[in-house]
């Protein structure tokens, strides 16, 4: 790991505005991704701002019916605050899908979010990697592409997103709400937070430079049965081959998204509409347009089943 300075952050614009004039600088809250890629080197900050000093960690009613989640509301307290398990299951089973309980204690709302991709080639910084290094070239095209994308890559990456809960927030259409170094704050739907590779890989999210999440925010219950049913190489401790995070109701009518197999949660409202007609109809709409390699066509089958079985269990 390379040599860093640290500092605390006093406010939410103090630390933005740091981050964005200070080069080499970086959030820390949990660090529970960003410490790993340190110690690789893939990640190297001159200058760390903890911001875990900045009381973002309640989860509070908002307007309208729903709830603002902090930024720094750790990932067990939101999956067991009583109010998302009783309105927003999904994303409690989501939480629950993800990592170990000790990892759960420590990582964010907001690093969640930010997780960077796991792809294999992404860790190993004696390949090419568009990601890390841009214009390098992306050793995953061609090589081990099991874990990786179908849908929603491009030419320069096929890296998907990590994250359980970023899927289950996808299907309940969460709001992300930043501030600015100037101060200023925003909202941004979490369909347009994380970007799509094209030819600039390494640009991950919608965040301009220095710009925090303070708050994830969610809309009113959207009833219905909650479900999130991941599918890995081992019962713990893995990331998604394909998860599928789901809304339905007695109409069969509702909302899907997929994990594990694109770069970003993958949802296309046009599917949700399918849903009465079925798992096949469902994938069709949702991989139109796909480019699965030779090691993850499976993807395509899993989905369709994984959702095949999520609409049974909606049923039952």
């Amino acid at each position: 790991m390379r040599p860093f300075s640290y500092e605390r952050a006093t406010s939410a614009q103090d630390a933005a505005a740091k981050v964005a004039a200070t080069p080499g600088a970086r959030f820390i809250a949990g660090g529970t991704n960003l410490l790993d890629l340190m110690k690789l080197e893939i990640e190297t900050p001159t200058h760390l701002i903890d911001v875990n000093g900045l009381g973002m960690d309640k989860i509070e009613a908002i307007d309208g019916g729903g709830l603002r989640i902090g930024a720094l509301v750790r990932n067990t307290d939101l999956a067991a605050d009583a109010r998302i398990r009783k309105d927003y299951g999904v994303l409690t089973r989501a939480l629950v899908a993800g990592a170990s309980g000790q990892l759960r204690n420590k990582a964010t709302t907001a690093g969640n979010l930010l997780q960077r991709t796991r792809c294999p080639y992404f860790y190993d910084v004696n390949m090419p990697c568009n990601k890390r290094k841009p214009g390098s070239g992306c050793a995953a095209i061609g090589g081990f592409s099991r874990p990786l994308g179908v849908i929603g890559t491009s030419e320069a990456c096929i890296a998907t997103h990590p994250s359980d809960m970023a899927v289950a927030m996808r299907v309940l259409d969460a709001s992300v709400e930043t501030i600015r170094p100037d101060g200023t704050t925003r909202a941004i739907p979490i369909a347009d937070f994380h970007k799509l590779p094209g030819q600039t890989p390494h640009v991950e999210t919608a965040l301009e430079k220095g710009e925090m999440i303070i708050s994830v925010s969610l809309p009113k219950p959207k009833g219905g049965t909650h479900i999130y049913c991941k599918v890995r190489d081992r019962a713990s401790y893995a990331f998604a081959l394909v998860s599928v995070a789901a809304v339905i109701g007695k109409d069969g009518k509702g909302a899907v998204a997929l994990g594990g197999v694109a770069p970003k949660p993958w949802r296309v409202e046009e599917a949700d509409a399918l849903l009465p007609k079925g798992s096949k109809a469902v994938a069709d709409r949702l991989f139109a347009g796909a480019t699965p390699r030779e090691d993850n066509a499976f993807k395509l089958t899993l989905a369709q089943r994984t959702i095949a079985s999520v609409i049974a269990e909606a049923k039952a």
